[in-house]
């Protein structure tokens, strides 16, 4: 299996790319501001064709070039129904200061032409992937899951819902602690500590990493 990823733009949001091996369909998680800039080569390298677009939520910083990605590539995007108002509103997402922070920046034009709901699981690019609605963070946040294999544990998407060391803001629009709580509960620390945590931003970890060093999940 292949999996690569980056940070991308100012808001340094990770985008990740998925496929079943090196030269065949990949599937692209949250091409966040400027991402074509990095993601362009990296499937050029590998000789990887883009067949989807998956958005663990709908957040400007993971969702910025991801209408530009479909329309480019003629694919789908996949995001949660409870997030979709974000790409015809992206500033509903997020408190006054940080909407004044945005003033003048472009933002029509973020919604891909498809757009297909997340359920429980989805099957593209070769990959089956389970879907974990976890809300908290945004309405609509997800964790996307690959089973482990022969050759590697299982890997888990968080997005923003869970950090190396931290987890989600729950202050924006949209967000809930007590939500957040229940998924981080639900969905998360019910899962095998070898579980390779690939985050929304910062570094990589591990499940049993964070259920023993992460102070926010003491309180899970």
């Amino acid at each position: 299996m292949f999996i690569a990823g980056f940070p991308a733009g100012s808001f340094q949001a990770n985008c990740y790319v998925l496929a079943a091996e090196p030269g065949g369909d990949a599937l692209v998680v949250d091409p966040g501001q400027d991402a074509l800039v990095r993601l362009e080569p990296l499937l050029a390298e590998h000789g990887l064709r883009p067949v989807a677009v998956l958005l663990t939520h709908g957040h400007l910083d993971h969702i910025a070039s991801a209408a530009a990605l479909c329309r480019s590539a003629g694919i789908p995007a996949h995001l949660h129904a409870a997030d979709e108002v974000l790409l015809d509103d992206p500033l509903s997402g997020l408190l006054p200061e940080l909407r004044a922070a945005l003033a003048g920046m472009p933002l029509d034009g973020l919604r891909p032409e498809v757009v297909h709901p997340l359920g429980g699981e989805l099957v593209a690019g070769g990959l089956r992937i389970a879907v974990h609605h976890t809300p908290g963070h945004t309405r609509g946040s997800v964790v996307f899951r690959l089973a482990a294999a022969d050759d590697r544990p299982e890997v888990l998407l968080t997005g923003d819902t869970l950090f190396a060391g931290s987890v989600g803001r729950t202050d924006l629009p949209g967000g809930s602690t007590a939500e957040l709580t229940a998924s981080l509960h639900d969905h998360l620390l019910t899962r095998p500590d070898d579980a390779v945590v690939l985050p929304g931003h910062g570094p990589t970890s591990t499940i049993g990493a964070e259920r023993v060093g992460n102070p926010y999940l003491q309180r899970v």
